[in-house]
């Protein structure tokens, strides 16, 4: 999936082609898919003509700036890598040590330095924060649109039940949570995170509780390893999102993942398998039932030459403990569809 960027472009070459690395899926009448009304679902399109936004005011209000800094590993390092390279800025990127060579190897293409740093609460601000939400504000676009006729004239509004959300420093968990509250606010959003994070207790005492300081998570799933979520974010969760907190183990963010390979035909990080983990097999002891269920698939940053199922390891790097290990156990993959609704 790509999505044209026309307002920025790099000097003296062709309308831009960006990858749009964000997208939506849903489970609804036991199927999982990414098509709503015949058309692809562009989601992250906002999210990254907002980070290009402000990449452009920094040029335009400082015609003399030494360049941008930003820190992430994913989607959102290479969006401002790209932007920096578009308006002629330099873009240094902080990385966490032991990043995946595939995520280091994209955001470098983009003309990025790196730099790479211990665990540390991402430093999101309000303008990323409000171009994640437009991931919840798109998802709630594209059911209405795929509503069936008959529906509409019955006088039902199409609408989602929960969305789920992989969670690391909680940027996008609180844009989706403040969009869906505004939009349709019996719709619930949860956070799906990997063992060890704890969110769930934080949210209910509506206090920090992580120790300090920072630490991450030693999990197959890269991208949200970080254990706790950042100062900015955690208030807009607190009063938005459900304190109900998805747990998902490694073995089970990698049958996820490998379900989304096989059924939707798409490349997708661990991070997107525990949200699709959780979507079909945790939410049957939820009240009153989600039965119309929205996935973020967070990311599709992966090493296509480690697959989890095949080597059983990842390319990310732990810091203590060398190449992540996947349990034996997650050879047995059991029926994919046993938790959905019949």
């Amino acid at each position: 999936m790509v999505q044209c960027s026309g307002r920025l472009q790099c000097a003296g070459q062709p309308p831009t082609v960006a990858p749009s690395r964000q997208y939506t899926g849903s489970l609804a009448d036991e199927k999982c898919h990414v098509y709503q009304g015949g058309r692809r679902s562009l989601v992250g399109e906002k999210e990254q003509e907002s980070t290009e936004e402000e990449v452009f005011m920094e040029k335009q209000m400082n015609p003399e700036s030494m360049g941008v800094v930003t820190d992430s590993s994913g989607n959102h390092a290479q969006a401002v890598a790209y932007a920096a390279r578009c308006v002629g800025l330099p873009c240094t990127v902080v990385v966490p040590k032991g990043a995946p060579k595939v995520k280091c190897d994209a955001i470098q293409e983009y003309g990025a330095s790196l730099v790479f740093c211990d665990p540390s609460p991402t430093a999101s601000n309000y303008h990323v924060i409000a171009g994640q939400g437009t991931l919840a504000l798109e998802l709630l676009e594209e059911v209405r649109v795929g509503a069936r006729q008959d529906e509409m004239r019955k006088g039902r509004i199409p609408d989602l039940d929960a969305i789920l959300v992989p969670v690391s420093g909680g940027g996008m968990l609180a844009g989706v949570s403040v969009v869906a509250h505004l939009l349709q606010p019996k719709c619930q959003v949860y956070a799906v995170e990997p063992v060890g994070k704890d969110l769930q207790r934080c949210l209910e005492a509506k206090e920090r509780l992580w120790p300090s300081p920072p630490v991450f998570l030693n999990t197959v799933a890269d991208s949200i390893r970080l254990q706790e979520v950042g100062e900015l974010t955690f208030p807009i969760i607190c009063e938005y999102a459900n304190h109900k907190v998805f747990t998902v183990t490694d073995e089970k963010m990698v049958q996820g993942m490998k379900l989304i390979f096989e059924r939707m035909k798409q490349v997708v990080e661990a991070a997107s398998g525990a949200g699709v983990y959780a979507a079909v097999h945790l939410l049957k002891d939820i009240q009153p039932k989600a039965k119309k269920v929205g996935v973020i698939l967070c990311g599709g940053n992966v090493d296509l030459d480690v697959l989890p199922w095949l080597t059983r390891t990842t390319s990310y790097q732990s810091p203590t403990t060398g190449m992540s290990k996947i349990p034996e156990t997650s050879l047995s993959w059991g029926d994919p569809e046993e938790g959905l609704e019949k």
